[in-house]
């Protein structure tokens, strides 16, 4: 296993990419869509859509059975408290996953009356129950038998205040987060907006892994980002989604931006367009 800050620290002359992936709606190992293997890292996603889908967990334990790219499984305090969160991730660690990201979950709306938020943990405070398990101290503060070895994510979006994200993210790190990913950024100087505000608020060098998300499109394509009207319009003038991704990340890497979240193509029915990843992949290497 390679953890993401090893590879963000390692001198290979090329940025490190994390592939978004959507478990599949069956138990079926087969109804798993391969994911790009150009990519570092591929991350299963908690219940995109806040739909049953197989449990990051797992789906991260198959994809690292099945691809070269090394798994990163997400956490969500929204679905489970104290006890069984920190269970799942002794039983990560029993399956030799080491990256996990951790984030809220999207609220549950008025069509999930029959599911019960728990939030037993806020964000940060789960970030910081992954650190005090790499410390070998459980919620309880009895000690393990043996710690854990976490490489620690935490998620911002941009979009939502460029401040406000900052003062989240300086929490996040000061809680435990090792990396940053960021929903998909289409203005390159909120690379250098964010960077100086992380920087004001922690009172020094702020050299936090951000891996910057870049959305690949589709006209028909569902997008939790806001996207600028001159994309959508290239999109719908018949622009090809990737096309638009390359020019995207060429912009943010003028900026200054080294690693990237790349976040494959949302269809309405919830499905992915890895091969839109692949060519994006292959695209930039070449």
């Amino acid at each position: 296993m390679v953890k993401v800050t090893d590879r963000c620290r390692a001198v290979t002359g090329r940025p490190a990419f994390i592939c978004d992936y959507s478990p599949p709606r069956s138990g079926r190992a087969e109804d798993a869509p391969a994911p790009p293997g150009q990519a570092d890292f591929i991350s299963a996603a908690y219940n995109p859509g806040r739909a049953v889908r197989v449990n990051p967990v797992a789906m991260a334990a198959v994809l690292r059975a099945r691809c070269a790219a090394e798994p990163i499984f997400t956490l969500a305090t929204r679905d489970m408290n104290r006890l069984a969160l920190e269970s799942l991730l002794l039983g990560a660690q029993a399956l030799g996953l080491q990256n996990v990201i951790a984030v809220a979950g999207d609220p549950f709306g008025q069509q999930d009356a029959d599911a019960a938020a728990v939030n037993d943990y806020r964000t940060t405070e789960l970030i910081a129950a992954i650190g005090s398990l790499n410390a070998g101290v459980d919620y309880r503060g009895r000690n393990l038998r043996a710690p854990t070895d976490f490489c620690i994510g935490a998620a911002v979006d941009l979009g939502n205040g460029i401040d406000r994200e900052a003062r989240l993210a300086v929490r996040k790190v000061a809680a435990g987060a090792h990396f940053l990913i960021t929903q998909p950024v289409y203005d390159p100087a909120d690379v250098g907006r964010f960077a100086g505000a992380c920087a004001g608020i922690s009172s020094g060098t702020w050299d936090v892994p951000v891996f910057y998300g870049v959305g690949l499109m589709e006209p028909a394509g569902v997008s939790f980002a806001s996207v600028p009207d001159g994309i959508l319009a290239d999109l719908a003038a018949g622009r090809s989604g990737v096309d638009i991704a390359l020019e995207v990340w060429a912009g943010l890497q003028a900026a200054g931006v080294k690693d990237c979240y790349l976040v494959p193509p949302i269809r309405r029915n919830g499905a992915r367009n890895y091969g839109a990843a692949r060519e994006f992949l292959r695209r930039r290497a070449g």
